[in-house]
């Protein structure tokens, strides 16, 4: 297994650390063929955003002009690097050589602005180490960090690393500990304790993998150290676990999940099973307690707010549910899934991408997205949506982290994270563990692995999921060889079958997984049976009471389904407890992107006929209220 490792984690990579720590570990760029909706999703974004020159240029020259976001403190400088790390993920599934060279044509114009000091900001040096300055430094590390690991050119990576060096040794001159005569990191912000500046700390330890030089360990233990949040140690508090993240001094739920991302990395380079431990517990509380029916957290805003029960609220009235957040949870449990080796990862990351993720892709998607003095700043002049509604809305309530840019155009933070989504999605899909291959979506598709002995081993996946959950693999290793085959049981599924080569196979499973270790042999065939009755979940899921908070979901699959009122029934139309029992169901396989309704439920009632569909495909006419929590009949009005 140490050649396959050293072919997934090279040691001239970030990902190096990871031999020692992680349990599951993405497949090489271009291993991975996936042909299911999020592979749709991401070719649809390559195409509609990540292709754009125009778009790139624009990001790129607020590092030139002179102080752009000084006026607001803003964080306009956050786009270039959120939307590159996007993009390193998007190509690594679709290996499309024009978004290559798109891509390197605009890493090469940003290190031509780089000052003389290594300085890369686009703040003024009279403002700078103000707002979002370090979080804006921050993503266009990470953004040349992802691009490193697909370049093949050594001498572009010798430059780009040379860069993120001097820009690193720029930030150290001027932050830390105050005794040194430096700005406190926790204090190089306006905003949030210091929870934006401290997430910093995931491309630094990620540097010092890259050059093993001591000063930016010794900076991100600084970092840790200092805690996260100038109001409280979020590192201690989530190790500690006796409060929810919605509990702790401030709330701002993707900074702080972006430092705990850091705190990840910085613990498997120490190989500190404390902070594994403490980013472990965060995440299973966030679970716990503020993840959503659709997958994501904040109902209030962007905060940590005790969503699982909030969600179920009817007078929330504001924005909620977040697309940074979605991506930024989803990306968390990544890191945690590979560490873990924990399907309840997977499932997350699942329900996130089907619901929350897709339902915020703009399929309608309309450029140039112009704005007037006044506005309008339209969601779907944007190719992500930034808020999701749950109880009856609209899509499209706001532009997050809107911020005009000097030509008049608009761009917002959720349309620049939001290719990372799909990109990491299906580079999930299907991963590598030591004793064999690992499948974890089952949408169509193949994938190049391994077995043991380091030989390849193709597994083809034959399905319409999510629509349906009949799956039928085929594995060819190039000689019979003894290995494991993981395959994830979904936490939704309550009766999965397995066969192989047409016998059945009994299984218990273990973290999530159904392991099936055998000698394979070439054309080896394995079916996997996924039921998907309609599910009935309450709000007793969530520990809120039917009488206090009326209202019921349905879910297929992976898929939560909701009312949407161009259909024909109002988005609050009380619905019987038994539609379960009366609801027809027709299921298709998507075509790729757009999708057509992948699922589709009818349920005659006395006076109508209910139609449901499933959520990602709800409300795109930005004017249709829609809900995926249904009032319940039984309790007359809420």
């Amino acid at each position: 297994m140490s050649d396959i490792l050293t072919t997934l984690c090279p040691s001239a990579s970030a990902m190096a650390p990871r031999r020692k720590s992680d349990r599951l570990f993405p497949l090489p760029a271009g291993a991975v063929r996936p042909e299911g909706a999020l592979y749709g999703a991401a070719v649809f974004i390559e195409k509609e955003q990540l292709l754009d020159a125009s778009l790139w240029t624009l990001f790129e020259e607020q590092f030139s002009s002179g102080g752009v976001d000084d006026a607001d403190h803003g964080w306009r400088c956050e786009y270039w690097g959120k939307m590159m790390r996007g993009a390193c993920f998007v190509y690594a599934r679709t290996m499309n050589p024009a978004l290559y060279t798109q891509m390197e044509k605009t890493v090469r114009a940003m290190l031509l602005r780089q000052e003389a000091d290594g300085r890369l900001s686009s703040y003024s040096r009279e403002a700078e180490f103000h707002g979002w300055d370090l979080w804006g430094r921050k993503y266009v590390l990470l953004g040349m960090q992802y691009f490193y690991e697909i370049c093949p050119s050594e001498q572009l990576k010798a430059e780009i690393l040379y860069s993120m060096k001097r820009q690193a040794d720029c930030i150290l001159a001027h932050i830390g500990p105050a005794r040194e005569g430096k700005t406190e990191i926790n204090e190089a912000t306006d905003h949030w304790a210091g929870l934006n500046s401290s997430s910093l700390l995931e491309p630094i330890v990620r540097l010092y993998t890259l050059t093993g030089e001591r000063r930016y360990l010794d900076f991100a233990a600084y970092i840790v150290e200092r805690g996260g949040c100038g109001k409280g140690n979020i590192f201690e508090l989530a190790y500690e676990n006796r409060l929810s993240p919605y509990q702790y001094p401030v709330t701002k739920a993707y900074e702080m999940m972006s430092c705990f991302e850091g705190l990840l990395e910085y613990a498997r380079v120490t190989e500190n099973e404390k902070w594994l431990r403490a980013a472990e517990r965060f995440a299973r509380r966030v679970a716990a307690t503020d993840v959503t029916l659709i997958g994501c957290c904040g109902c209030t805003h962007e905060l940590f707010d005790h969503s699982a029960v909030r969600q179920l609220d009817p007078s929330e009235k504001g924005i909620i549910q977040e697309t940074c957040v979605t991506v930024t949870w989803m990306k968390l449990c990544h890191q945690l899934l590979c560490l873990t080796g924990d399907a309840f990862f997977a499932d997350e990351m699942e329900r996130s991408a089907y619901n929350a993720l897709l339902g915020a892709l703009n399929t309608s998607y309309r450029r140039p997205h112009v704005s007037l003095p006044e506005g309008p700043f339209l969601p779907h002049g944007l190719p992500f949506d930034s808020y999701s509604p749950i109880l009856p809305g609209t899509r499209g309530r706001m532009v997050g982290g809107l911020k005009l840019m000097k030509n008049g155009t608009y761009y917002g933070c959720c349309a620049a994270i939001g290719a990372a989504g799909p990109g990491l999605a299906c580079t999930s899909a299907v991963m590598q563990a030591a004793q064999g291959p690992a499948v974890l979506n089952y949408e169509p598709g193949c994938a190049q692995c391994f077995g043991p002995d380091g030989q390849q081993v193709l597994i083809r996946v034959a399905s319409g999921y999510p629509a349906a959950g009949h799956i039928t693999l085929t594995l060819s290793p190039r000689h019979a060889e003894t290995f494991s085959l993981f395959l994830r049981i979904p936490s939704w599924c309550a009766s999965a079958a397995v066969s192989v080569n047409g016998r059945p196979f009994d299984f218990s499973p273990e973290n999530g997984f159904c392991r099936i270790e055998r000698l394979w042999q070439p054309e080896d065939s394995v079916v996997l049976d996924l039921p998907m009755p309609l599910r009935r979940i309450g709000p007793e899921a969530y520990g809120v009471p039917s009488r206090q908070a009326p209202f019921f979901a349905l879910c297929r699959g992976p898929l939560v389904l909701a009312l949407d009122e161009s259909l024909g029934c109002p988005a609050d139309l009380p619905l019987p407890e038994n539609i379960t029992q009366l609801a027809a169901v027709s299921a298709a396989p998507s075509e790729p992107f757009p999708p057509a309704f992948r699922i589709r439920a009818a349920a005659a009632l006395e006076d109508r006929t209910a139609v449901l569909i499933d959520y990602a495909s709800a409300g795109k006419d930005w004017e249709s209220r829609i809900a995926a929590w249904l009032r319940n009949g039984a309790y007359g009005e809420a």
